[in-house]
């Protein structure tokens, strides 16, 4: 899958469009995974109507406020537009995970030879290893959304991670909400103990500061 966009730039569609150009960055963000290649264009009405449904159909699958973990799903806005002005209007409320082609990539106008595209929206669905598994996936994310990715994970023999750790390409695991407070709970307890011993050992010693120092170790 990588060598598709060999020697090439992707970027991100977040704020700061960080692009991706390393073989080793395409590779995190691409391999053992199902790629679609979304032709489209800002000016295309038929686009600008199908946008919304793509946009819901990707984030249902990859973002973790609707599933435990992402699906192993990437997206290449293949962008037909005449300006790149209009590529960024498109682009602006769509995906950060996202990525796309710079405008002036002629590679944006290969693929679509490539991948025999006569209309527009497209959606072109590649299996891992770059294999076509779907010429034209427009009206099936239409009828079916979501679910049929798994239609597509089963056909392409693609390989289910769901038993490794949750992964982000862009952050650190996040942690428990509760994890700072299972924290506190603990070092309170902790100390605690601690406090409650040294203020027996200070009784039967005799040490008249037994229970000021356990008092002092209290926060």
């Amino acid at each position: 899958m990588v060598s598709l966009f060999s020697g090439r730039i992707l970027i991100r569609n977040n704020s700061d469009q960080d692009e991706v150009e390393t073989e080793a960055e395409l590779s995190r963000r691409l391999e053992n995974r199902l790629v679609l290649l979304f032709f489209g264009a800002g000016a295309c009405p038929q686009c600008q109507a199908f946008a919304p449904v793509l946009k819901d159909f990707f984030v249902r699958l990859t973002d973790e406020f609707y599933v435990l973990r992402a699906a192993q799903l990437a997206l290449v806005y293949v962008s037909q537009d005449p300006t790149e002005e209009q590529q960024d209007l498109f682009l602006r409320d769509m995906p950060e995970k996202w990525l796309f082609l710079p405008f002036h990539d002629d590679l944006r106008r290969d693929l679509g030879r490539q991948f025999s595209v006569r209309r527009l929206p497209a959606v072109v669905v590649l299996k891992p290893g770059g294999d076509v598994l779907t010429s034209d996936a427009t009206d099936e994310i239409q009828r079916l959304g979501p679910s049929c990715f798994a239609n597509w994970q089963e056909a392409s023999e693609l390989l289910d991670r769901s038993f490794l750790q949750p992964e982000d390409l862009d952050e650190p695991a996040r942690r428990s909400i509760t994890e700072p407070l299972r924290r506190r709970k603990y070092r309170v307890d902790r100390d605690a103990g601690r406090s409650r011993g040294r203020s027996r050992s200070g009784h039967d010693s005799g040490d008249p500061q037994g229970d000021a120092g356990a008092g002092a170790e209290l926060w």
